[in-house]
């Protein structure tokens, strides 16, 4: 893993992502990476975390030194998702270059920790947020107090400005 924010990515997105914007996701990928960004965190959630995790996955190849790294809030996290995203989920971990597992088991605020690693190890973060209240809003919020730039795919949500540059 690394700590420096200036070449990692997190994504961020809703459980109910249809998978509209798979084909953005390669883009901001291949921009993210042309901007410095060699490392990408996904949090594995089904719907939008597990598409961002695929589209690194498909893009790695020709993106010299972009790794993957999946962000697993607990063990078992992926026992209540469906078949076909149990399925889904296993290949991601198993393709990543790297996992990290915050908790052995579930608890109360699991999310929300895995939530901030994401924005804590990423100087960006690729979101899909419709403005809805939850875990992508947490994040999405967390990330704007931090100045991280964020990049929203979804067409019905807000856009957000690039964060100013410091001196320091």
């Amino acid at each position: 893993m690394t700590d420096d924010l200036f070449t990692s990515v997190a994504f961020t997105g809703h459980r109910t992502y249809d998978g509209r914007a798979d084909g953005a996701l390669r883009q901001i990928v291949a921009a993210c990476h042309a901007r410095g960004a060699r490392t990408f965190f996904s949090g594995m959630a089904v719907g939008f975390d597990l598409a961002a995790a695929e589209a690194v996955l498909e893009c790695r190849a020709a993106l010299p030194g972009a790794r993957l790294v999946a962000v697993i809030p607990f063990e078992e996290q992926a026992a209540h998702f469906s078949a076909a995203d149990q399925v889904r989920f296993r290949q991601v971990a198993a393709a990543a270059d790297e996992t990290v597992v915050l908790s052995a088991g579930y608890h109360r605020g699991v999310y929300a920790l895995r939530n901030d690693f994401l924005v804590d190890h990423a100087g960006s973060l690729v979101a899909w947020f419709d403005g809805s209240p939850g875990g992508t809003h947490y994040t999405v919020r967390r990330a704007l107090r931090l100045g991280r730039r964020i990049d929203n795919l979804c067409p019905a949500g807000p856009a957000f400005p690039l964060p100013a540059p410091t001196l320091f």
